[in-house]
């Protein structure tokens, strides 16, 4: 017995000892190897961390044109800030573009959570903008078919002025279903918004107008249930609360509309709210 652990003790000692000279030798497999591994974390973790800026402009740059899309209940002509959102859109549109180029050859769930709360801001603003212009909900389709871009890869040759374009790729970037929701869930805060806007403006149309496309798209989140998301669980409260602002505005409207001046009626129902929801207060 004696030997026997006398010779596993060293064939034990054997192995350290070789362990220790493949981990203290520079290059040795295992060095090599865990090198690559740590090249590769790196160039994901920078990666990340890209797509997180690049989101953050993109939520700056939408939360923007929500803002300007807000006057259109103030100005006389509504196209021109129509016209000024659309160019600011085009503007996050480039940045999404440069969120697709990082993705590119890449699988996008890794990186998901860097760059999703810039997507479902982009999408409230584009589908505010779309429901301001048509009266309807944008489509994710309709979405995704202007994320389409075109990166020109150049050749800079010795003794040319200029970088000569060689390789024209198309790139595409598919907002996902769930960021989708996600954007349209925030959109009936604003469009909540939009009528507290209207009614304070002595318009008494639109708020039955917004009424109608809230109820619409709360019944349809209903219909998804638990079956979604799970962050589409948490924002239908939010939802409701929205949708229940708007139908308490024009049952106020409906009821005491005639008996109210115009120039009252946003004070009557800003009032309203605040005894509906005092945790909020007055949006």
């Amino acid at each position: 017995m004696n030997k026997r652990e006398g010779e596993g003790c060293s064939r034990r000692n054997a192995d350290a000892a070789q362990e220790h000279e493949m981990s203290a030798n520079p290059s040795s497999s295992v060095m090599a190897a865990f090198k690559v591994f740590q090249q590769e974390l790196d160039t994901k973790h920078d990666k990340y961390e890209r797509l997180v800026k690049i989101s953050r402009d993109v939520t700056i740059e939408s939360k923007r044109t929500i803002f300007l899309l807000h006057r259109v209940t103030t100005v006389p002509d509504a196209e021109d800030v129509l016209n000024e959102a659309d160019i600011k859109l085009d503007g996050v549109r480039q940045k999404i573009g440069q969120i697709a180029e990082e993705l590119k050859g890449e699988d996008i769930y890794q990186f998901h959570r860097a760059f999703t709360p810039g997507i479902q801001e982009y999408v409230e603003a584009v589908s505010f903008l779309h429901y301001i212009r048509h009266r309807c909900l944008i489509s994710l389709e309709e979405i995704n078919a202007r994320l389409v871009f075109m990166n020109t890869e150049k050749a800079d040759p010795k003794g040319s002025a200029e970088a000569m374009p060689v390789n024209a790729q198309v790139l595409t970037f598919q907002v996902t279903s769930s960021d989708y929701l996600l954007g349209v869930a925030d959109l009936t805060g604003e469009l909540m918004r939009m009528c507290i806007s209207s009614v304070g403006n002595g318009d008494i149309d639109t708020p039955f107008q917004l009424s109608q496309f809230l109820r619409q798209i709360h019944d349809g989140f209903s219909y998804i249930g638990n079956t979604g998301p799970y962050e589409v669980s948490k924002k239908l409260h939010t939802l409701r609360q929205s949708l229940g602002k708007v139908e308490d505005a024009c049952y106020t409207l409906r009821v005491r509309g005639s008996e109210i001046p115009k120039h009252m009626l946003a004070d009557v129902f800003s009032s309203r709210t605040t005894l509906i929801d005092p945790e909020e207060g007055v949006v």
